[in-house]
């Protein structure tokens, strides 16, 4: 699923995504468009990738969510979840 937020995406932000993504387990990919992304963030947003691989690992399940960070300009017309409404 690809989120867009003009602007900085900050730690708060991560947090409403990965809210948002535990509340639907089937999305494989997380995409992030942004102007810039704080370090905290993409720390968040990496930490919930491997801890979503080891809780399947642990369960004997195959499932893991592939994390990508895009900096610079966000367009309007590119199809996505604007993280302001989350």
């Amino acid at each position: 699923m690809l989120f867009k937020k003009k602007g900085v995406f900050t730690e708060k932000d991560a947090r409403k995504v990965i809210e948002w993504m535990s509340a639907n387990p089937e999305e494989g990919e997380l995409i992030v468009m942004a102007e810039s992304v704080t370090a905290e963030a993409k720390r968040r947003l990496w930490d919930y990738a491997r801890a979503v691989k080891l809780m399947a690992d642990m369960r004997g399940e195959d499932r893991e969510v592939r994390v990508e960070i895009l900096e610079g300009y966000v367009s309007e017309k590119v199809k996505g979840i604007d993280v302001e409404t989350l």
